[in-house]
């Protein structure tokens, strides 16, 4: 058997174990995620590491108050992986109000369910999307800051 052989009967025995536990649409999402990667000119950042070690990013680029492109990166698991490439498509085209409100147990449902060990893969994912949104709300406060601090100074 060659070395090529060998790493696809591999792969097939780790895909074999992976749908005794997993849906199919975690091991979709985790073997082809979705938007990995940064925004150069992103709006808001979150970077949240879980009680599990895993670190989550996600990047959000803001149009006409919704959320144009989001991007994330993660040196977690699979079931990271899984949960953030889910989540970076659930928020495409949202509000940023629409975005806030989707809960872990709606990433859980995309996801066809996890295992309960794994459940907190979602909530570090959704904690690190409010993280992003908190973010750019922050920036997009501080012009106007700035304009009450300048307009302070100019009546002192």
């Amino acid at each position: 058997m060659d070395i090529d052989e060998l790493a696809e009967k591999l792969e097939n025995s780790v895909l074999e174990d992976a749908r005794e536990v997993f849906s199919e649409t975690v091991i979709e999402y985790t073997y082809n995620p979705r938007n990995v990667g940064e925004i150069s000119d992103a709006d808001g950042v979150g970077r949240v590491t879980g009680t599990c070690g895993d670190t989550v990013q996600i990047q959000i680029r803001v149009e006409n108050g919704r959320i144009r492109e989001s991007r994330f990166l993660t040196d977690g698991c699979g079931t990271s992986i899984a949960c953030g490439s889910m989540l970076t498509e659930m928020i495409g085209d949202k509000t940023i109000e629409e975005a806030l409100v989707i809960t872990s147990d709606d990433l859980l449902r995309s996801l066809d369910g996890l295992p309960e060990e794994y459940v907190h893969c979602t909530v570090l994912a959704v904690d690190t999307l409010h993280a992003a949104i908190n973010d750019y709300t922050r920036i997009l406060e501080q012009p106007d800051k700035l304009m009450r601090d300048k307009q302070g100074d100019d009546q002192g």
